[in-house]
């Protein structure tokens, strides 16, 4: 065979490989998933550790994210939702105003925003499994004047209605949407276009920087993320260290598996079968460990990915009676093959 002739089928061979959707849509490169791999994630530390942190199991990758570096985050799906930052202690109330300029102090009076430990109500916080339909801030209507104005206590958890934010939010056509906002005593009203990013399950936004921000990987490209985050007890809204949220909005779902009747080891694709997954946001949760004891040891989760991959997960430790240290969790996860 002709140099030239060889070199144009290794070409065409080259091409084949290489022509199939990876998990994330704008490439054309497969990239096959991780066999899995220990991560130590890098929370920064402490029992309410400064950061969040992203894990990508097929890649292999952990993202670390200040937790308090966003506000709101706009839902790029078909639905026009707007959601606080669970991690850190915001919290919201609606007023009886449409006009955000109406709004000023006085509709502080008598308020109170304080939420965590004995304090606030479940319906001044989102939805605790992540249900969109459920959030504070109301579905925004296609009606610009059906929009109410929300008080809003930043993600800093001030508890001082001088730091609070008055904030109202109307769509931007079909390509996203118009927030607007101001401290509750200021008179000039910040306004900000927020346009979706199919790629992203939300586009980020932040009181403090004014800007949006970039905190989650691409929808397609995590799977869960631990944190400090907003959860409750009883019917009060409680603040969880070591919290586990899972990617729902891409399609993730997680069961917990007990060791005791499939071992880590020896459990298989088959055993999915007799599994019930869960695609709420705590699938995983706190069900992994004590805040006294540590991790249970005698559990661990299966995890679907984005892509329709399965992973046995479990964790190794927490920094609670098992050498490790608190705030940097460390994990073990592998992939289940066929």
């Amino acid at each position: 065979m002709k140099l030239s002739r060889l070199l144009l089928v290794l070409a065409i061979a080259t091409t084949g490989l290489f022509s199939a959707c990876s998990k994330d849509d704008d490439a054309t490169v497969v990239i096959a998933p991780s066999d899995g791999s220990e991560l130590t994630l890098d929370g920064g530390g402490g029992t309410g550790a400064p950061n969040t942190v992203y894990v990508d199991m097929s890649t292999d990758s952990a993202t670390a994210v200040k937790r308090l570096s966003w506000s709101l985050g706009f839902y790029s799906g078909s639905d026009y939702r707007v959601i606080l930052n669970s991690f850190s202690a915001m919290s919201a109330k609606v007023t009886t105003k449409t006009d955000i300029t109406a709004v000023t102090t006085d509709d502080a009076s008598g308020v109170s925003m304080a939420i965590g430990q004995g304090q606030g109500t479940l319906s001044m916080i989102d939805d605790v499994y992540g249900d969109l339909s459920a959030t504070v801030i109301a579905e925004v209507s296609a009606t610009a004047d059906a929009n109410y104005v929300y008080l809003v206590k930043a993600e800093d958890g001030t508890t001082d209605p001088a730091t609070w934010y008055k904030v109202k939010i109307t769509r931007n056509g079909t390509t996203g949407y118009t927030l607007q906002y101001a401290l509750l005593g200021a008179t000039t009203i910040n306004s900000v276009t927020i346009t979706k990013n199919s790629s992203y399950n939300f586009v980020f936004f932040s009181f403090a920087t004014n800007a949006t921000v970039s905190v989650e990987p691409k929808k397609a490209e995590w799977d869960f993320a631990w944190s400090y985050a907003a959860y409750y007890t009883a019917t009060i809204p409680y603040f969880f260290s070591d919290f586990v949220v899972i990617n729902q909005y891409a399609g993730v779902s997680a069961a917990k598996v007990d060791s005791t009747v499939v071992g880590y080891s020896s459990f298989t694709k088959a055993d999915t079968a007799s599994l019930t997954f869960s695609s709420k946001r705590d699938a995983i949760g706190s069900s992994w460990r004590s805040t006294s004891s540590g991790i249970y040891k005698q559990y661990y989760y299966i995890v679907r990915d984005p892509a329709g991959n399965y992973y046995k997960l479990k964790f190794v430790s927490m920094g609670i009676n098992d050498g490790g240290e608190r705030g940097y969790p460390v994990v073990e996860y592998a992939l289940i093959k066929e």
